[in-house]
């Protein structure tokens, strides 16, 4: 129970007295002897003791029609429906007529009344008490005197669709009704003098529950707005009850006689005068004035109270409240509108009433903000910083957080502050800078509780910048804090950097990498390897072998291995080669197994590993050792991963005698071979190399020669087995200007004499002498042969050639005729010749030997072309002269002339050449 007594009285109310429009501002005046009144559809309803229905419209415009002959006792005007209920007399006695009016058609220029019937509760004629009908038009309740209630169900306009019915009986008058409607169910509330009840009307049989034994008087009930859930309100002489369908609601203690009970916009309305009035009386006792009392239940406070005489009733239309009153006058109750409200709650500092007042005239969340701020700075200026932060909270996004951010930055403020960070996050709407004040607040609280369960929170409560705070908390020293919020929210940079840089904990980081998916685990290993791998170069090693060939995360199932088998995910291992910088035991096992399971890994891991391989073999000092690891870098260099250039340059750098030769070999470098060879004065494998690949290079034996021919030490051995060489195979002609400055250089050496050349001259003079002595014999057998031909030749140009052969030379039989005769004097069958020669103008015995000399003359005529390859063989030899007289011999440089028959002329069987 809430005693009014309590509550605060306030002015959100004008009232003024209604001025008639039409009589220059005078008051405006009602009719006389008004009985009953309602509101709705935008008339004002008035029932006069002369039974004429008044229609007041907004412009004080008043209509009227006879309803009743005698007087009208009570108004229902519907607010959803132009259709007004009235009751009333037509004659003298007890015997009350209820009509139903359609105010929008018309009968003679008035409502047309589209029902009428009596309102009698079984035979017995009774006064009517109270009147009520549901919007619907399917239910109206009459209340009598007798403590009867007559219930009309179906359409109320209509007789022949509705039923009358009894619903209550009893001896108690029935002093108000109401109809409340929630969804599809329909409940009646009936109050009396004593009792309130409530008949449920969507069940059959209409159940009935008794709610109180406590009544009201005529006009103290009614019912609340559906924002108010529907509660019927009953006015006692000592409290204001309101009820549900099945229980008492609150309750509250307003002292006083009530003669009037009214619910209109959320607010009560109560009219209170000590004197009582007689039940039933149409006139009330003389009374001097009669208060007016508003309240406001929902926020507990009197919005409005004024006096008033001999008061009629308290009707709500075009969004003001009047109150009409038995001497004619009408005054209007007009509400102040929300800021003004507000504006005299904020000066009396009355923020927590303009709160609840705000959000019941459903302010918006702007104005709302407004008023909180403002009690917050109301509470900050009194020092109730716990309170002031409490509101603050409540503006978070209408107010900027900096307003309130700059008041609580004393370190003495700090837990407030640290609160309306909290409930910044929460709402989602802090920033990078709110995300580190508040971390920062925790860390200077040391309040460690706090920042885990911030830190700790689950995903859904995430309201912060994750990469902020872990910023902060590394910056402040909760190293583990920051671990955790990496790890959680799997921002692996930061959780690596953590680990590796501040808590050099290089274990748990190589772990972590490990369960990174391949592109993170490749990145991360990139950029602290080379910390990794010097202090925990195995396990960091093993890592790497696995990131390069088929990579697993170490957290997943087997489930997913034939995922990755079909994706096959390795990194390049060439990248990581770096990282061993300092570790080359780790580097070397790490480019074995590479080339070992992936023998198409990229380049840079065989040079490496070569190199490696070189470096181990240069540093090592044992023999056995030694050579297994010569034997480990030739097996590398000898497979077809080697790059010559690099790996003779590697070869070189650690003078690898071995690696060297093979790749000269292998480069074809035969020169290099015996230079090398040289440099180490190694003499014979010099000439060892001169008989392996001097039939490649012939120069190599007369860069032998010349080499040995400057060597100031006893070199007559090599020099004769090289000149017996160039002899044997005549490498190099005596006259060649090579000889010559070979001879030379022989004669600045002191330990040479002329006996080391004496043989090879002798030698070579006596070849030259035999060859000189053929090549002149074959000059004087060619000469004759040219001139036996030429005298052969004459002789068919100038004299006639007599056919002797009486033989054939194909079948070697007598000649017949007809016979075949040619003029190199053989002689055939016609049939012979036809049966063996291949064209008609050739000898068949001569045709071979002829196609020969022909063939040659056409190959020597295509040779004649071969410019390149002749500049190319000359250059390459050693005795241009020779290439040159070849030419000349073979007579490419000459003009060769082909002479056949011209067209026409019948083949006579020889062939001509003219060099």
């Amino acid at each position: 129970m809430a005693a009014f007594l309590q509550w605060r009285k306030f002015l959100f109310f004008d009232k003024e007295t209604v001025k008639d429009p039409t009589d220059h501002g005078k008051t405006f005046h009602l009719p006389n002897g008004i009985s009953a009144c309602d509101s709705g559809r935008g008339y004002i309803v008035l029932g006069d003791m002369s039974g004429n229905i008044w229609l007041l419209m907004r412009l004080l415009q008043l209509t009227t029609f006879q309803a009743y002959k005698l007087r009208v006792t009570h108004i229902f005007q519907l607010k959803q429906h132009s259709i007004l209920v009235t009751v009333g007399q037509d004659e003298h006695g007890i015997n009350p007529l209820v009509k139903v009016w359609n105010l929008d058609k018309k009968d003679s220029g008035s409502p047309l009344c589209t029902r009428i019937f009596p309102a009698i509760p079984g035979n017995k004629p009774t006064e009517v008490s109270c009147l009520s009908v549901h919007e619907n038009l399917n239910f109206m309740a009459i209340g009598f005197t007798d403590g009867s209630v007559v219930l009309t169900k179906g359409d109320i306009t209509r007789d022949r669709h509705s039923k009358t019915l009894t619903l209550h009986e009893g001896t108690i008058p029935v002093t108000g009704l109401a109809f409340r409607q929630v969804a599809k169910v329909t409940h009646l509330y009936v109050a009396t003098l004593e009792k309130v009840y409530c008949y449920s009307l969507s069940l059959k049989e209409y159940p009935k529950v008794e709610l109180d034994t406590h009544g009201c008087a005529l006009q103290c009930s009614s019912l609340t707005d559906p924002s108010q859930d529907s509660q019927f309100v009953v006015a006692g002489d000592e409290c204001v009850y309101l009820y549900q369908p099945d229980e008492r609601g609150p309750c509250f203690a307003f002292d006083g006689t009530k003669i009037l009970a009214r619910w209109h916009r959320g607010y009560l309305f109560l009219i209170i005068q000590n004197p009582k009035t007689r039940f039933g009386s149409s006139e009330s006792c003389p009374s001097d004035k009669q208060l007016l009392t508003i309240y406001d239940l929902d926020n507990k406070f009197i919005a409005y109270s004024a006096l008033f005489q001999d008061v009629i009733d308290v009707v709500a239309e075009w969004g003001s409240f009047f109150v009409l009153t038995r001497d004619g006058k009408m005054y209007i109750i007009q509400e102040k509108d929300t800021q003004t409200k507000l504006e005299m709650l904020f000066k009396k500092n009355l923020f927590v009433m303009a709160i609840n007042l705000a959000k019941s005239q459903h302010l918006d969340s702007d104005g709302l903000s407004e008023i909180f701020r403002q009690y917050g700075d109301h509470l900050y200026l009194k020092g109730d910083h716990d309170g002031a932060i409490q509101q603050y909270i409540r503006t978070i996004g209408k107010l900027e957080p900096s307003y309130v951010i700059r008041k609580f930055l004393d370190a003495q403020r700090i837990h407030n502050l640290t609160a309306y960070l909290q409930a910044l996050h929460r709402q989602s709407l802090a920033n990078a800078d709110h995300t580190t004040l508040l971390l920062n607040c925790y860390t200077k609280l040391k309040d460690s509780l706090k920042l885990e369960e911030f830190i700790k929170s689950s995903e859904s409560e995430v309201h912060f910048d994750v990469e902020i705070a872990i910023k902060v908390l590394r910056q402040a020293g909760y190293h583990r804090h920051a671990v955790f919020l990496a790890e959680k929210h799997m921002h692996h940079d930061w959780y690596l950097k953590i680990q590796l840089e501040d808590l050099k904990n290089y274990e748990e980081g190589l772990r972590y990498i490990g369960r990174l998916p391949f592109e993170q685990a490749e990145s991360n290993m990139k950029r602290y390897g080379k910390t990794l791998i010097h202090h925990i170069p195995e396990g960091t090693t093993l890592l790497l072998k696995g990131l390069c060939t088929n990579y697993h995360p170490s957290g997943d199932t087997a489930g997913t291995d034939s995922h990755f088998e079909k994706n096959l995910l390795k990194a390049n291992s060439e990248e990581f080669i770096p990282i061993f910088a300092n570790n080359p035991r780790e580097l070397k096992a790490y480019l074995e197994h590479m080339i070992e399971v992936d023998p198409n890994s990229p380049q840079g891991v065989y040079d490496t590993l070569l190199e490696l391989r070189f470096q181990d073999w240069a540093h090592e000092q044992h023999p056995e050792r030694k050579k297994i690891l010569q034997g480990e870098a030739l097996s590398l260099l000898r497979s077809d991963n080697t790059v010559f250039d690099k790996a003779l340059v590697l070869c070189q750098m650690h003078n690898f005698k071995e690696g060297i030769l093979y790749l000269y070999e292998k480069g074809k470098l035969y020169q290099q071979i015996m230079h090398y060879h040289m440099q180490n004065e190694v003499y014979d494998k010099v000439v060892e190399a001169c008989k392996c690949y001097g039939d490649q290079e012939v120069c190599l034996w007369e860069q032998a020669l010349g080499y040995f021919a400057r060597k100031e030490e006893d070199c007559k051995a090599y020099i004769s087995e090289v000149l017996c060489h160039i002899d044997q195979n005549n490498l190099m002609p005596p006259l060649l200007g090579i000889f010559f400055k070979f001879v030379q250089t022989l004669a600045h050496n002191s330990t040479a004499t002329l006996s080391v050349i004496k043989d090879y001259l002798i030698n070579k003079l006596q070849r030259e002498s035999l060859q000189i002595e053929s090549d002149e014999y074959k000059i004087q057998q060619y000469r004759e042969e040219t001139t036996h031909l030429r005298s052969q030749i004459q002789e068919l140009k100038t004299s006639a050639k007599i056919f002797q052969k009486t033989k054939c030379n194909m079948c070697n039989s007598p000649l017949e005729l007809p016979s075949v005769h040619f003029l190199c004097s053989h002689s055939f069958h016609q049939h012979c010749f036809e049966s063996y020669a291949d064209n008609e103008a050739e000898c068949p015995t001569c045709a071979p030997e002829n196609r020969k000399v022909i063939d040659m003359l056409r190959a020597q005529d295509q040779k004649s072309d071969l410019h390149d390859h002749f500049n190319r063989q000359l250059q390459s030899s050693h005795d241009g002269f020779s290439v040159v007289a070849d030419y000349f011999g073979r007579g490419v440089l000459n003009k060769l002339t082909l002479l056949t028959d011209p067209p026409g002329r019948k083949p006579v069987g020889n062939v001509e050449v003219n060099l």
